[in-house]
């Protein structure tokens, strides 16, 4: 897994919890904590400091990941305006995935192992997400639709159907999502 992962959860959890509670994730997981974006680390490091926030906050990790995507979003939409800045609305942000912000990533972090997404539009405001990816980590994509939601100003609802975790091939999402804001433009 890129650096870039470890980076964002060391920031959104600097940001709500204090650097001691980093710190003290990195104790308990086992793991240096010494993450450089264009790195690359094992999946297991970050699987362990989900493991350790788990058992700290007692909550599932899947709770721990998807939260972690969530507010990994906004940083990343003020890294990166130039993925969100074209789009109004989410479903057309998250139709960009495969074809445009994916290939930038790999092009910003050589050796970024991405998931693929294949879509299928429900309405004007809802689309599937079949996700694909050996990492299983579709709570990750979860938490990333529900924090694009928020820098469109939209509201999302997400269901799942099919779950690896429950032995499916793919993960499918199946996002609704409802604006909160005027028709007058987006909150950023």
């Amino acid at each position: 897994m890129k650096g870039i992962v470890f980076n964002l959860l060391e920031e959104v959890v600097t940001q709500e919890h204090g650097d001691q509670t980093w710190d003290l994730l990195l104790d308990q997981a086992g793991v240096q904590g010494a993450y450089t974006s264009l790195g690359s680390y094992p999946d297991a490091e970050l699987l362990a400091l989900v493991q350790a926030a788990s058992a700290a906050l007692k909550v599932p990790s899947q709770d721990v990941v998807r939260w972690f995507g969530r507010n990994a979003m906004s940083l990343l939409a003020k890294r990166y305006p130039h993925f969100f800045e074209p789009h109004r609305t989410l479903v057309s942000f998250l139709l960009t995935l495969n074809e445009i912000i994916h290939p930038e990533v790999r092009k910003l972090y050589p050796g970024a192992n991405v998931p693929v997404f294949d879509f299928r539009i429900r309405g004007e405001n809802a689309v599937e997400l079949r996700y694909i990816s050996r990492r299983r980590l579709c709570a990750l994509a979860e938490g990333f639709v529900e924090g694009a939601a928020a820098v469109f100003g939209e509201t999302v609802s997400i269901e799942q159907p099919r779950c690896m975790h429950r032995g499916d091939d793919h993960c499918l999402l199946v996002c609704q999502s409802s604006s909160q804001v005027a028709a007058a433009g987006r909150v950023a």
